[in-house]
């Protein structure tokens, strides 16, 4: 897998994404989703903008491929890009991004995640449940063949991802749960596949 290109950093880059965020953030809601983040890079003399897409319930390729032509749209309409030539990119986080909002976790619950803690230790467990006001999630911890639950507040949480269990990932390669392909469960985009680019300018 090629590695990504760096992100610019400097104050205009950031401007510049927050401006692109602000505009699309409603855009995306528009079509039923909600804007997990945006990301701006150059590739040679072309910029490249990232944007990842998601819903509490996970996303399919339909509901990616309304959010890319809405987000085309409104970059159209819009001047936040200035004259420079980009290529767009829509996709779905996938797994490895990082749990930052209780939506995050809602959408897994029953995986197996990392927890890195405020105070420096980590903890894997399997999450259960989110509360109702999404301050808290509940967890399941198995040590020694015994299971344990425990309720972590999300405020003491440093970092959390979802962990990749290769039991469930190689019975999705045998083709298990193969009635419900392409249905809007989201799990056909959630390794972040690009639902395709578009080359402006």
């Amino acid at each position: 897998m090629t590695a990504r290109p760096p992100a610019r950093t400097g104050p205009d880059s950031v401007a510049r994404r927050e401006r692109v965020r602000e505009l699309l953030a409603p855009v995306v809601v528009g079509v039923g989703a909600e804007l997990e983040d945006v990301e701006l890079r150059t590739v040679g003399r072309r910029l490249v903008l990232r944007v990842l897409v998601d819903t509490e319930t996970g996303i399919s390729l339909d509901q990616v491929a309304a959010a890319s032509q809405a987000v085309s749209e409104a970059l159209d309409a819009s001047d936040a890009l200035g004259d420079e030539p980009y290529t767009l990119e829509v996709s779905s986080p996938g797994v490895d991004r990082p749990l930052t909002e209780p939506r995050h976790w809602r959408r897994n619950v029953g995986r197996l995640v990392a927890v890195t803690r405020t105070g420096g230790s980590v903890l894997t467990a399997r999450v259960v449940g989110v509360s109702d006001d999404g301050t808290t999630v509940e967890l399941e911890e198995a040590v020694k063949g015994r299971t344990s639950r425990q309720t972590l507040a999300l405020a003491d949480v440093a970092r959390a991802v979802v962990e990749v269990e290769f039991s469930r990932a190689a019975a999705a390669d045998l083709g298990e749960g193969s009635d419900d392909e392409g249905s809007d469960d989201g799990t056909g985009t959630d390794d972040g596949t690009d639902d395709g680019t578009d080359e402006r300018g």
